[in-house]
C-alpha cells in the first residue's frame, strides 16, 4: 500500500462505532482535500475490512448526503446498511444515513490522543472557496 492509502486507513480506523465519515471528510483529515474519489479507491483495496479493533471499518464511510456506495466492495449497500444499523447508525426514511446525528466530528475515539485533523498550515478559506 502507498502512503496515501495508509493515511486513509489510519483515519478510518479511528471512526467510532455508531458514527460515519464522508469520503471528502477523510480526505480533508489526511491533508488531501478534494480527494474523495481517491479515498474511495483506497478503501476498495482495504486489506482488513470488518469491525474488530484491528480492522479498517470502511463500511463507516459514506457519501456526503448519507448515501452508501452502490458498489460497496464487501457485499453491496444492503450489507453496508446492515452493518451500520447493527452499530446504531440512524437512517432517514429515504434510506440514507442521518448525517446530522451520525456523522463523526473528526476527533479520535482513543482517549488522550490528538484529534485527527488537517495539518496546522491547512488553508480552510482557500479550500472552501472563501477567497477570490
Amino acid at each position: 500500500m502507498g502512503d496515501f492509502s495508509e493515511r486513509v486507513f489510519a483515519v478510518v480506523q479511528q471512526i467510532p462505532r455508531g458514527k460515519v465519515a464522508t469520503y471528502g471528510q477523510v480526505g480533508r483529515l489526511i491533508g488531501a482535500p478534494r480527494s474523495a474519489r481517491y479515498v474511495g479507491y483506497a478503501l476498495r483495496s482495504n486489506p482488513a475490512p470488518g469491525v474488530d479493533p484491528a480492522s479498517i471499518p470502511c463500511h463507516r464511510v459514506v457519501f456526503k448526503d448519507g448515501a452508501m456506495a452502490s458498489g460497496f466492495a464487501f457485499g453491496g449497500p444492503e450489507i453496508q446498511r446492515k452493518m451500520l444499523e447493527e452499530e446504531g447508525v440512524i437512517f432517514t426514511d429515504e434510506g440514507k444515513v442521518a448525517m446530522e446525528v451520525s456523522q463523526w466530528d473528526g476527533s479520535t475515539a482513543i482517549p488522550g490522543s490528538e484529534p485527527a485533523s488537517p495539518p496546522a498550515d491547512f488553508d480552510w478559506a482557500r479550500e472552501l472557496g472563501d477567497i477570490e
